[in-house]
């Protein structure tokens, strides 16, 4: 009844989903900071993307207290300075322990929040009204680590090729200018040589 109810609100509509960044600069992390959901996140864009700034913002997921608390810390990440992505996430378990993000005025903050929201909640089959109302919905807390940050040895790769593709198209573009002018060069040259046999033939 929920989930139909802000579906009919729009609250899940594509349109109203923000873009996430490209090149983050700062991510907040909403989860336990007790959790394996934590380390998995810390170790996956550490090693994608060391020079991402990356802040845990604490929170109880699972219980009672959870909703309240994961509410305040929506607040806390959305009040950090620079931060570009949220990522809401919590590790696997029964629906009963993700009960916490199924929460009506949990899904209302995270439809007003202004910075984008991966939601990583659960296993793969698991699915929350988080999920729904977030800007992108990832399956597991590590794949919402991945699609929080791009992979820095990618991202190297790609600006060496440009760099080469970039530099291979200067240099024939300067080689074919050399051409015209060359060209040029020797047509003035056949010119001039054409008006002084012209001029000559006048005075003879």
């Amino acid at each position: 009844m929920l989930k139909s109810k802000l579906a009919a609100e729009g609250l899940f509509d594509p349109q109203r989903k923000k873009p996430i960044p490209a090149l983050p600069g700062r991510i907040a992390v909403i989860t336990s900071p007790t959790g394996a959901a934590v380390r998995d996140v810390i170790n996956i864009i550490t090693r994608r993307y060391p020079a991402l700034e990356l802040t845990v913002v604490p929170a109880v997921v699972q219980g009672d207290d959870a909703p309240a608390s994961i509410r305040t810390a929506l607040r806390r990440a959305a009040a950090l300075p620079d931060v570009d992505t949220i990522l809401l996430v919590r590790g696997g378990g029964s629906i009963e322990d993700l009960w916490a993000f199924n929460d009506e005025a949990l899904a209302r903050d995270i439809a007003k929040c202004h910075i984008p929201i991966i939601s990583g909640v659960g296993h793969e089959t698991d699915f929350t009204i988080a999920d729904f109302v977030s800007d992108l919905r990832a399956p597991t807390p590590s794949a919402a680590a991945e699609r929080a940050v791009p992979e820095l040895s990618i991202l190297k790769r790609r600006h060496a090729q440009a760099t080469t593709a970039l530099r291979r198209g200067l240099l024939n573009r300067l080689n074919y200018e050399k051409s015209r002018l060359r060209a040029c060069a020797q047509s003035i040259t056949l010119r001039r040589i054409r008006d002084i046999l012209d001029r000559r033939r006048e005075i003879i």
